[in-house]
């Protein structure tokens, strides 16, 4: 794992030295190293605690459970106002905006919140809706229904908001095209990126 991390790091050059210097005060927790979506993320008995990530303009820190936190410094940004309920981001432009002893509190913080069972469960809406296009499909082609059906309901769920975002109808209907060996591949549309 930590070969990965490192990768991870050196890819990311312009942000490597403060990836470096937050990786180290996090392996001196309690918490696991791992990557997971492609990137270092720490755990405390499976559950995620917090993440790094690299990005264009700044790097920084997703505390998952970051809802919880005190947020005393006033480090912590909701990267999506509406959408975002439990994660929380601390972001930096530059190596000398990291406060090393803040995000060290905050870190323990997390540990603990954790361990207190502290924790927003994503709403998950069990109902989705068959597009039209879809729906065709499912009655034209006895062998596509059966792959369909065979599918978990969550990858199910995945194709048919894949379609249904669309907003052309030929959109709609090329997508459908391009799922269809997938779906009788029995792979999920995203399963490339899980499990990294």
């Amino acid at each position: 794992m930590e070969k990965k991390v490192d990768a991870y790091i050196a890819k990311h050059e312009k942000w490597s030295e403060g990836l470096n210097k937050i990786r180290e005060l996090l392996l001196e927790t309690e918490l696991e190293e791992t990557i997971k979506w492609g990137a270092p993320v720490y755990a405390l008995n499976g559950k995620n605690i917090l993440g790094l990530g690299a990005f264009k303009h700044h790097f920084g820190i997703w505390f998952f459970q970051g809802e919880f936190l005190k947020d005393e410094a006033k480090l912590l940004v909701n990267a999506q106002e509406e959408k975002t309920k439990a994660l929380r981001q601390m972001r930096f432009d530059s190596i000398e905006e990291i406060d090393l002893k803040a995000v060290k509190n905050y870190a323990l913080e997390a540990i603990e919140n954790q361990k207190l069972g502290k924790e927003i469960k994503p709403e998950r809406n069990k109902a989705f809706e068959i597009p039209s296009e879809l729906e065709s499909l499912l009655k034209s082609d006895k062998s596509f229904k059966t792959a369909f059906e065979n599918l978990t309901k969550s990858k199910q769920r995945e194709y048919a908001n894949h379609i249904a975002s669309a907003k052309r109808e030929a959109t709609k209907l090329s997508r459908l095209e391009k799922i269809k060996p997938m779906i009788f591949d029995g792979v999920g549309l995203h399963d490339k990126y899980k499990n990294c």
